[in-house]
């Protein structure tokens, strides 16, 4: 189908971060947008403030009359609406044009050069780095983040419309919709096992993607996947890699040898070899795009992250506070080594809310082993996500299964008074669910009492 004939495009999960960013774009190119969402949060609250029409009741009174034209609206969902909701099946049952919102990514993309970041872990980041080093080159550029960038404000960047840049996300198998120009793979870790059913499943999608490039495209590969491609990687002998790294007042200095040249003192702001290593390929994709080095090199330089990615919210001699989406085993293991190299001989506690049940259960030994490293543990209730319970799989499950001393499972109703209680000099929020909600009120607790 086209989208040159629709007027008006209406969302169902409106307030989802990778279904606002289409939000934001057709309210740019013009269209008129409306949606629904279950909850009011900081990402309707931007939308309304851009004229988006917003309603939190399932309820077909509650859509506008411009929006039920059959010929002319599209209806965008996102897979985590329930099979009853209302206004879904009011559409489907009455000949809408209704897609997903992979669907619709890939029909916006389709036409444009398409540089694409898939991987179980660092899409976001990456995504959002590469949007940022294409910017600042002034590349004709669409970008589509599945978080905020702290540079723009927003998980959309615009400027222009022949290139776009997109996370291509593997839950759903939704990334086998689009058909890149370029790609990269950063890693193939098993997740999503309520999807896939297994590792090998995951593993077949993401050599299923490889194939969706476009001919004479390029595929990029984190050195050590199963998968044949330009090669990335840390201070090894990839097409890619970084050398001689150093910190300096907490900034990455380094160098980068391309299959071409040597690129030196760069410069970079986040923590973590895993940053580091989205940050390389993030750059590699850029270079054979074909943007200035010098450019990329300041541009790299001045990129500030993404929201509730190893998001500072205090930053004294005597308390750090860090927020970050980590929900999976993997992820706190990097989490975990970039506080460690960023602040070693401190004690640190982290406050982990776990995300889905299935994951849970699917992984419940690599999470005991992941949370057990820190100083001292906070376990929040599972966080239900799109998802019924699972009969056993509780945090009280995966609380007896951490091999740590300094451990509690605590309600969100007292989170803030056993937080207060500790005496660690670093403090983490981690998890995908609703405890960067949580986040205001610590800070505001620590910015009172200092």
């Amino acid at each position: 189908m086209s989208l040159e004939h629709i007027n008006s495009v209406y969302f169902i999960g409106i307030g989802g971060i990778g279904m606002s960013a289409l939000a934001r774009y057709f309210n740019a190119n013009k269209k008129q947008v409306a949606g629904y969402d279950k909850t009011q949060t900081e990402i309707t609250e931007g939308l309304v403030s851009l004229g988006i029409d917003i309603h939190f009741e399932d309820a077909i009174e509650n859509i506008e009359s411009g929006f039920l034209n059959t010929e002319s609206t599209l209806v965008v969902y996102t897979p985590a609406v329930p099979k009853n909701h209302v206004e879904l099946n009011y559409f489907l049952d009455n000949g809408y044009q209704v897609l997903k919102r992979s669907e619709v990514l890939g029909l916006i993309t389709e036409h444009t050069f398409c540089l694409a970041v898939a991987g179980t872990h660092g899409k976001t980041t990456t995504t959002s780095i590469l949007g940022h080093l294409m910017y600042e080159c002034n590349v004709p550029l669409t970008a589509f983040l599945g978080g905020i960038s702290e540079n723009y404000d927003s998980n959309l960047i615009l400027n222009g419309t022949e290139v776009s840049v997109v996370e291509a996300d593997e839950f759903d198998r939704s990334f086998l919709r689009l058909s890149p120009n370029m790609a990269c793979i950063t890693s193939m870790d098993a997740d999503h096992l309520d999807i896939y059913g297994e590792a090998d499943a995951l593993n077949e999608s993401f050599k299923d993607f490889s194939e969706r490039i476009k001919p004479s495209g390029k595929l990029f590969v984190k050195n050590g996947l199963p998968l044949k491609g330009i090669t990335y990687g840390i201070e090894d002998d990839s097409d890619y890699t970084v050398q001689n790294i150093k910190i300096e007042n907490g900034t990455y200095v380094f160098d980068v040898k391309t299959p071409k040249t040597i690129l030196e003192n760069l410069q970079f702001n986040l923590p973590g070899r895993h940053n580091l290593s989205n940050a390389l390929i993030a750059l590699a994709m850029a270079v054979e795009y074909g943007c200035p080095h010098q450019q990329l090199v300041k541009a790299l330089a001045s990129y500030k992250g993404v929201k509730r990615r190893f998001t500072y919210h205090i930053k004294t001699d005597n308390l750090v506070f860090i927020d970050d989406y980590a929900h999976h085993p993997e992820e706190i293991n990097a989490v975990h080594q970039a506080v460690r190299e960023m602040y070693p001989n401190k004690k640190v506690l982290a406050v982990f809310q776990p995300h889905l049940y299935s994951r849970t259960r699917d992984f419940i030994d690599d999470f005991a082993k992941s949370l057990s490293q820190f100083d001292e543990l906070i376990l929040l209730d599972i966080y239900p996500a799109r998802e019924l319970p699972i009969e056993g799989v509780t945090s009280a499950w995966l609380l007896g299964k951490i091999d740590n001393e300094n451990k509690q499972l605590v309600s969100k109703k007292h989170l803030l008074e056993q937080v207060r209680k500790s005496d660690a000099q670093i403090i983490l929020t981690i998890g995908a669910g609703d405890i960067g909600e949580q986040v205001k009120y610590i800070k505001k607790a620590f910015t009172i009492a200092s």
